[in-house]
């Protein structure tokens, strides 16, 4: 078993049960250890659409990391996700933060995810269930990366759970 790290976003319907069918599905095939509130976070690359629901679950899995990725993937596409603009409007959007201290670099899977360091909606609730995970590339702390962001980009808690 490893454990990993999925961000979890939404920003189009009803946000909220979005995210908290995702966590169910999500629980078919791992173990959730851990799940941060929620945040409503501004959008980043393409500004011009609603604000996402977005948090992050630290899971427990035997599933090999494509494997993880096909499910995610599959599951974006249960829930009714299409593909469309990059950056855009998504029903659900599921990512692989972290797999274990695993570096993948593939093209349609690299891990750690390659922008994690940037996003304010990723390391925020990252840090609250696990402030002392190390970056295996970066080699700092989530909490440390996010002391170095510089993001004029709003975040709001949202609650504890959904």
């Amino acid at each position: 078993m490893v454990e990993a790290f999925i961000a979890i976003g939404s920003n189009l319907g009803d946000r909220e049960d979005n995210v908290k069918t995702a966590l169910q599905l999500l629980k078919k095939k791992t173990r959730l250890l851990k799940v941060s509130s929620t945040y409503e976070t501004e959008p980043m690359y393409l500004e011009d659409q609603n604000w996402f629901l977005n948090c992050v679950t630290k899971i427990e899995t035997d599933l090999p990391p494509r494997n993880l990725l096909v499910y995610l993937k599959d599951t974006e596409q249960r829930m009714g996700r299409q593909k469309a603009v990059r950056y855009g409007p998504r029903i659900i959007d599921l990512d692989i933060l972290f797999y274990g201290n695993e570096i993948i670099k593939q093209n349609d899977l690299e891990i750690p995810h390659p922008k994690i360091q940037e996003r304010p909606f990723v390391l925020v609730p990252l840090v609250e269930i696990e402030p002392d995970h190390v970056h295996p590339l970066h080699q700092k702390t989530v909490l440390k990366l996010l002391s170095e962001l510089n993001s004029e980009k709003s975040i709001i808690k949202r609650q504890k759970r959904v």
